[in-house]
């Protein structure tokens, strides 16, 4: 279950991909998104990074999107997310393998879900390098709630060596 100490007024969500076009698939969720009635407020620049683990594949292009209001519940953006990856070719065989586009859910609001279908915030969110770095940019101060400390503040005490670039303005 989750719970839901304010109404959420954002949420954000990580885009990856590292096959085919990775900058056209990225932008074709973006575009899915918005087809899927979501208000998207703001994205980020496009980072490119190393893939994590120890699969050999190419590497990814990432970036994160601000979703405003209004929002449907956390569990209906999951299942719109997960169709948009469908439609974009997303297919789940290897864990931590290749994908033409991958969306997390990292924070709705301060909304805190542990269920098998959704888990708020994203469990790995202060782990990465790739998704703190383009959270940061376009919402520094917007908090963890279980951690709570701000995405710049995850930012800057992080210990993960992976290089993100900017591949994007």
């Amino acid at each position: 279950m989750f719970s839901n100490r304010n109404h959420a007024t954002k949420a954000y969500v990580s885009l990856g991909s590292n096959l085919g076009d990775r900058a056209g698939n990225l932008l074709l969720a973006v575009r899915g998104m918005m087809d899927a009635v979501f208000c998207v407020t703001r994205v980020s620049s496009i980072y490119e990074t190393q893939p994590v683990g120890t699969i050999d594949q190419p590497t990814f292009l990432n970036m994160v999107a601000e979703l405003g209001n209004p929002l449907p519940a956390p569990e209906q953006v999951m299942a719109r997310l997960l169709r948009i990856e469908f439609a974009l070719g997303r297919i789940r065989d290897v864990k931590d393998g290749p994908r033409t586009i991958d969306l997390d859910l990292l924070l709705y609001g301060d909304v805190e879900s542990h269920t098998e279908f959704l888990m708020l915030p994203h469990p790995r969110l202060h782990e990465r390098r790739f998704v703190l770095e383009p959270l940061a940019e376009i919402a520094p101060h917007v908090r963890h709630p279980t951690l709570n400390r701000s995405a710049g503040e995850l930012l800057e005490s992080l210990e993960d060596e992976c290089e993100v670039k900017r591949w994007s303005p």
